[in-house]
Parts: C-alpha cells; structure tokens; sequence
C-alpha cells in the first residue's frame, strides 16, 4: 500500500534527522524508517475508524432520542439508513481490521469533539441527504455515501489536522495519501469481502525502502564528493543540506536500481526538492542531476534494465 513516493519522503525525513545528530549507526534510522512507515498505516486504519465512529455517535443520539420523556413519533420513529449502512458494518466487523486496532491501541475516544463536528459535517451535505431520502438503497449507495465524505469532509479542516499533528508529527505528510488509499478501499469492497491494505505492496517494496536507507547512508561521503565535482564555482558547503540529502538520495537510486527508470527518479526527486526546499532548488537540482547522470552512464556506472528505461 505504501508508495515508493511517500517512502522517499520518509527516507528524507529520516537521513536529514540521522546527518544533523551526526549519527554513525544504521540501526537507529532503521528504526526510525520502520517506526515512521508504521505510523502511516496507523493513520490508514484511524482514517477507517473515523467513520464507524461517526456512526456510533449516531446510534448514540438515535437512543437518547428514544428515551426522552416525551419522544415525539421521529425520536421513536428515526430514519436508520446511516447507522444500518453494510459498508461501515462490514468494516466494523472485519477480524482483521479489529486485531490491528486492538495491537496498535488505535481510537477516536479521546475526541469526542472531533466525531461531533464531523457528523454535523456530513448530515448537513447534500449527498447525505440525498442517501438519506432514497427510496431504497444497495450495497453501492452505502459504499458511495462513505467515498463522498471521505473525499468532501476532511481537506482543509483545521480541528481535524491540528488534532493530527497532536497524535502524530508524522501524519500530515502521510494524510493526502492515506485518504487516498481509503477510498481506494471503500471504493474496492464487495459484500463478504473486506479487502484491507497491505502495509507493503510486495516484498520489492520494503526492500526498495531499507536499500536506499542503507546505502544512501554508506556512500555519503562518496557522493558529497561526486556533487561536489559537479557544482560549479560553488562552494559545496553553500549547498543547502536539504537539497545535498535529495541528490544524493537520487544519484543512489539511479545507480542502485536498475529497474526504475532515470525519468522516473528525476521527476521523483524534483517533486521532493519543490515540496520542501526552495523555489530555486529543483532548477539547480536538475540541472546538477542532469550532468552527473549523463557522466555515470557513459561511464557505465548507471546502466538501466528493460525497455525505454532511459527516456520513459
């Protein structure tokens, strides 16, 4: 489930923190990679969680409703569509879905505000209402209801990243992508089947991740000295470190895996560079790239596996 994109951002993030303590070992940013990739797929199941909550809530006000001492014919009479609804049923009641949330002690109790907002949110969009007042519903108006919130309710809402930058300093960079990977799901579900994500697409993936890692961190000093060849009267040392990090994360990715091609790791990396560098970076970026690349092939020391694998 993990992208090789968000891997990347995560690798950075933990070579910029491994270089600025000056750290010699490899187990500690391992482990800080592991832990920062596990707190994502916590973020993948919370993001899961939120809407089952949401329908508990419901179901919370439907029963004070009921046991009011005069209940007008709605309170006892209510519409239950959302609260039946079988996609958050099926969710709800997945063995897999609630040993993960067990293990990692994963809840929305602890915000109760939170739920109470969202659940205004959602019963005042137009979509809701217009689930709410079908004749009859299937499956896939049920499992459309939640795509709809989870693609309208959360972008741009302060309490709902303020509250994820409190539980963890990890989850907004990972948040655009989890919702994502939660739709993608939702969108994904058969009745009987709840076909949760795995935290790695395949093996190839974890292996990408801790290879960069390892090796980015071996050859520091190697490709330091490679960039700095390449910058012209340009003292390396005025080189922002962020911007030495993502060069040389790139130069290990062209010349360690042979499989992705060039285009591939340039446009990768310049994307890193724009989101956080300066406006300036991903021109110089690319243009120091674009040098050293040409010099390794020709060298032999880039050599690419498969089709169209220089220029696709």
């Amino acid at each position: 489930m993990i992208s090789r994109r968000l891997l990347r951002i995560k690798i950075l993030q933990v070579l910029y923190a491994h270089f600025n303590t000056e750290g010699t070992s490899i187990v500690k940013p391992e482990k800080d990679l592991i832990f920062s990739i596990q707190k994502g797929y916590d973020l993948y199941f919370s993001l899961l969680l939120l809407m089952i909550a949401i329908k508990r809530y419901a179901e919370s006000r439907i029963e004070l409703a009921r046991n009011k001492k005069l209940p007008t014919y709605e309170d006892l009479h209510p519409n239950t569509r959302f609260v039946d609804n079988e996609v958050i049923l099926q969710i709800e009641e997945s063995p897999a879905f609630n040993k993960y949330l067990s293990e990692r002690r994963i809840s929305w109790v602890d915000h109760p505000e939170l739920i109470k907002n969202l659940y205004t949110k959602l019963v005042e969009s137009p979509y809701y209402k217009e689930y709410m007042e079908l004749p009859v519903t299937k499956y896939a108006d049920d499992r459309q209801l939640l795509v709809d919130f989870y693609s309208n309710e959360l972008e741009e809402y302060d309490m709902f990243y303020d509250i994820l930058e409190e539980k963890s300093i990890f989850w907004n960079d990972d948040i655009d992508f989890m919702v994502i990977m939660v739709i993608k799901t939702i969108s994904e579900l058969r009745p009987g089947k709840t076909g949760i994500l795995p935290l790695y697409k395949s093996d190839d993936e974890r292996e990408f991740a801790f290879s960069l890692l390892r090796e980015t961190i071996e050859h520091y000093d190697e490709y330091r000295k490679m960039i700095e060849e390449y910058v012209d009267n340009w003292d390396i040392e005025r080189v922002a470190h962020i911007d030495n990090l993502i060069m040389q994360m790139a130069i290990n990715e062209l010349i360690v895996f042979p499989s992705i091609p060039i285009k591939v790791t340039f446009d990768e990396y310049l994307e890193l560079a724009k989101y956080y560098s300066t406006p300036k970076s991903s021109i110089f970026i690319n243009g120091l790239l674009d040098k050293i690349s040409a010099d390794l092939t020709e060298k032999g020391i880039i050599t690419k596996t498969g089709r169209g694998l220089f220029t696709e």
